[in-house]
């Protein structure tokens, strides 16, 4: 009885420590396993890389038809490192996968471009470098014209004999680089050229807004009230070339409201014919009564062979270089007979003389625009006129006072006059300091300063605005030509 109680317990002992001694999950030698890590997680461990890659990919069809692409990857947090390991624990790829699905987007292979400026650096993601390329090409058809850019390229542009055109170079403005990489499918990714243009010139690939054209509509009325630009609208209405294009009830136009993502320059050596407005002679007669105006002689506009260089980014001119100026045509200026020899301090409200010399051109428009130093869309309050050369005289529109005379970092060396008569004007971008003063009485057609490009101005030009009531006090802009 003893004896076998002994046996009984001696094979108790040893099953007991053979059971206790023995882990189901370990081996006598270890085992080459993989570890899976997503951003320094520990999410398990499986017997085979390729195995876990393939899963990722076969369970990727919808990426793949989204995108267009053979191959779905891992994230790119995701590690896979092989292990020699005694523990042969081991987890399923299903669960891998759901873990990683959770917490990080898969990739697909791609390109990066980074497009850098001043402030930042814009990412675009392709699957092909192709679609950027023509995506860019399609940016430089919509600035600068296809077939027009193509003779440019071929050298077929037509030579200039009276009048014309020729582009001298084209090239974008920004830094762009691009790589390979892996894409996480939650980025932006395009997959057509066209898709990415309108990114590019738009700044979103949402469809832009409609407009249902009204009777009396214009091109140029219809981009103001829409707080566009006139270039603006033709970019976005291709079958449009040119603001004159007449309108009709019921038409359907597109808004765009441009944000471009790149800067197309256009260079361009530019001839053409410009009127030049006549100029505005007072002379003052004892005879008359003081008030009385009588015109002694019509004024008639003179034409101007002008040939300039041309500086265009996205569409919108930024510099003009004057080369040179042929009178076609004299202007005859009109001569007004004023009631006394006095010169008033009151202004007409009307047949204002134009304060530059002949040869200008209107850089800027009044009215809505691309800011070209903040790229935001801002109102434009007054008139760029440019193209007569630093340094040439800028007139008094008509009589008044001038009441500031002072410099702005924006404004640069400006004027303002009083017309009395509830209208003021304002000079800016003044190559120095004015040479006329507070207080003064200016006569119609008197130089009061010269065209310069201080403050913020991309070239030389004058910004002419016209204020309905004292500037910033209760006053309102309006267009200068208004009063032509």
């Amino acid at each position: 009885m003893k004896k076998f109680s002994f046996i009984s317990i001696g094979i108790i002992i040893a099953i007991s420590t053979f059971l206790l001694g023995f882990n189901f999950n370990t081996t006598k030698e270890p085992n080459s396993y993989y570890q899976v890590y997503l951003d320094n997680e520990i999410l398990g461990t499986v017997t085979s890389k390729k195995e876990l890659e393939d899963y990722i990919n076969k369970k990727g069809d919808s990426i793949k038809q989204k995108y267009q692409v053979e191959n779905v990857y891992a994230p790119n947090g995701l590690q896979i490192k092989k292990i020699n390991t005694f523990n042969n624990k081991l987890s399923k790829i299903e669960d891998i996968y759901s873990k990683i699905e959770e917490k990080s987007p898969f990739t697909i292979h791609g390109y990066v471009f980074n497009i850098k400026k001043e402030n930042e650096t814009i990412k675009v993601y392709v699957t092909s470098p192709d679609i950027f390329k023509d995506a860019v090409m399609e940016m430089i058809y919509t600035f600068v014209g296809k077939n027009s850019y193509q003779a440019y390229l071929d050298g077929t542009q037509l030579k200039i004999v009276s009048t014309g055109k020729e582009i001298t170079n084209v090239y974008l403005e920004d830094d762009i680089t691009y790589k390979e990489t892996y894409i996480p499918v939650s980025e932006t990714i395009y997959t057509t050229s066209q898709q990415l243009a309108k990114y590019l010139l738009f700044g979103t690939t949402e469809e832009q807004r409609k407009y249902i054209v009204q009777a009396g509509d214009t091109i140029e009325s219809v981009a103001f009230q829409n707080e566009i630009s006139v270039e603006e609208f033709l970019i976005s209405n291709p079958t449009f070339t040119s603001e004159k294009n007449l309108l009709f009830p019921g038409q359907e136009v597109t808004i765009g409201v441009t944000d471009a993502k790149i800067n197309v320059v256009e260079e361009s050596y530019v001839v053409q014919d410009i009127e030049s407005n006549y100029k505005v002679e007072e002379v003052y007669d004892d005879s008359l009564v003081v008030g009385t105006e009588v015109v002694r002689r019509a004024g008639e506009n003179g034409l101007e062979r002008v040939s300039q260089e041309v500086k265009r980014i996205n569409g919108s001119i930024t510099f003009i270089n004057p080369i040179s100026n042929e009178t076609l045509k004299p202007a005859v200026n009109k001569i007004i007979a004023l009631g006394t020899r006095q010169v008033p301090s009151i202004g007409r409200t009307g047949d204002w003389t134009w304060p530059t010399d002949s040869g200008w051109t209107i850089s800027s428009p009044y009215g809505w625009r691309i800011d070209p130093f903040s790229g935001e869309r801002s109102f434009h309050a007054g008139l760029d006129i440019a193209g007569t050369g630093y340094g040439s005289p800028i007139y008094a529109v008509t009589n008044g006072v001038v009441t500031d005379v002072n410099y702005g970092s924006v404004n640069g060396y400006y004027v303002t006059i009083d017309h009395n008569n509830g209208y003021w004007t304002r000079y800016l971008h003044q190559n120095s300091w004015p040479i006329v003063s507070v207080g003064q009485v200016v006569a119609q057609g008197q130089v009061i300063g010269y065209v310069g490009s201080t403050g913020a101005a991309t070239g030389p030009h004058l910004h002419l605005e016209v204020w309905v009531g004292q500037p910033y006090r209760g006053g309102y802009t309006v267009s200068p030509f208004s009063m032509y």
